[in-house]
């Protein structure tokens, strides 16, 4: 039995075996939540729910059905923490861990596969990658969960309350799950900077792509400063680093500007600076809210879906088509309109081959948004548009904002939703891996013939 398996594993590509792993632990998730002790008692969770609930854990997502501090045991919070620290990290970089723990070789199978779950283009140097992202996360969530738990004193009457609070906002927050046990995700404090500063710092970290931060690890390190070893960023940190910046600054600005005589009308300067900039720092993949994003108006709920569109950077634990997608599609326009065939950036030449990438991922994400609108305005009557296309985005984007309708979604409508988590999740470009298939050689080519476009 174990042979045919086994067999059978090999005759599948990287990517389908990846997304066989994430399915499997979906399948565990559902059976870790279906166990009585993690719920609080008397509750009880219908079946598509504990599988709504699995599939939004597993791909960091963080939209629920239910309040979770109202669903959830102490014991649940830390099955859901466990189960957020393999999607967030990784299946694979999981998987390596453990085998260097049990002392296994990572051959060359496991390597591919570790390629390909985050994103790598080379072989080389994939354990050393997976031990530095489990070092800088952990660390990360470490330092997270007691600055908060701290912070939290102020607020719990017992030191183990505030401390569990810290620890699971730590957790969801490096892993952009976007769940809280509060009940009312970041609300409580709205007035409280210090702790939405740390958050902010929190997302940005399991958002902007496990290199950045390696490589930023490496150019601060103790060793290459004493020697003066020179250093260079690659054009993927330069790029995304770039890019989130862009969109952080740029999305606070247009909140400001579209709720300054509506939500933020009658507040301080400092009170609506918080409120735009944390709800722009939470739609790159975070969910996470001080606020109720119902009381914004539609312009902003419409220009917080495009940026859950976008979502994180890639090799993150962020959703949607990725920061580095939209760069790429922005610059192929302009240097398109200007009549260049090769784009240049930060002193290095794009590949062909990374433009078209980009260019398809973006058009198959709003193929399947789209697609995903339609089916659920037509099944669900009566719910608004905007807040479909807002439920739509962030499950893509593995967000978890939502204006509130996800419970009352039907089980047509909850599956769409799973799907897109899934997704998102896993990446639109193992999704193109999946339906595509092997790469075939070509031996012949047709004649080439121009068509009118435009």
């Amino acid at each position: 039995m174990l042979g045919n398996v086994r067999a059978w594993l090999e005759k599948r590509s990287p990517a389908q075996v990846i997304t066989g792993y994430y399915l499997l632990a979906v399948l565990i998730s559902i059976i870790l939540f279906s166990i009585p002790a993690v719920h609080k008692p008397g509750v009880e969770v219908t079946f598509i729910d504990t599988v709504f609930t699995a599939v939004s854990v597993v791909s960091d997502t963080g939209l629920t059905v239910f309040n979770i501090s109202e669903t959830y045991s102490v014991f649940g919070y830390f099955v859901i923490m466990l189960v957020l620290q393999f999607a967030g990290i990784g299946i694979m970089a999981m998987s390596t861990f453990f085998w260097l723990l049990l002392g296994r070789k990572i051959g060359l199978r496991e390597r591919r596969l570790i390629m390909v779950d985050n994103n790598q283009f080379t072989l080389s140097g994939l354990v050393h990658l997976v031990k530095e992202i489990l070092k800088i996360i952990l660390l990360t969530e470490l330092i997270g969960a007691l600055i908060l738990g701290v912070r939290f004193l102020k607020y719990y009457p017992t030191w183990e309350e505030a401390f569990l609070q810290g620890l699971f906002a730590s957790v969801s927050a490096t892993t952009n799950a976007g769940m809280d046990i509060t009940g009312q995700s970041l609300a409580p404090f709205a007035g409280d900077y210090f702790a939405q500063l740390i958050t902010i710092m929190l997302i940005i970290f399991g958002a902007i792509g496990f290199p950045v931060l390696i490589e930023v690890k490496t150019y601060l390190s103790r060793e290459r400063l004493l020697l003066g070893h020179p250093f260079r960023f690659s054009l993927f940190t330069k790029l995304t680093t770039f890019t989130y910046a862009i969109l952080l600054v740029i999305g606070t600005i247009l909140i400001l500007l579209l709720e300054y005589k509506h939500y933020f009308k009658g507040l301080t300067w400092h009170e609506s600076f918080f409120y735009a900039f944390f709800q722009t720092a939470t739609t790159r993949s975070a969910g996470l809210t001080t606020m109720d994003i119902t009381e914004f108006s539609m312009p902003t709920l419409l220009l917080m879906s495009i940026f859950m569109f976008i979502g994180g950077s890639p090799n993150s634990v962020g959703g949607g088509i990725r920061t580095t997608t939209f760069a790429l599609n922005i610059l192929f326009v302009y240097h398109f309109a200007k009549g260049n065939r090769e784009i240049k950036i930060f002193g290095r030449e794009l590949h062909q081959d990374d433009i078209l990438k980009s260019l398809a991922i973006t058009l198959l994400a709003i193929i399947m948004c789209c697609i995903s609108v339609i089916a659920i305005s037509i099944s669900d009557t009566g719910i608004p548009l905007v807040s479909i296309l807002l439920e739509v985005c962030s499950a893509f984007g593995t967000v978890g904002l939502s204006t509130g309708i996800t419970p009352d979604l039907s089980i047509f409508a909850k599956c769409i939703l799973m799907v897109l988590m899934f997704i998102g999740r896993i990446g639109l470009t193992s999704f193109l891996f999946i339906i595509g298939g092997k790469q075939k050689k070509t031996y012949f080519h047709y004649p080439k013939e121009k068509v009118i476009t435009g």
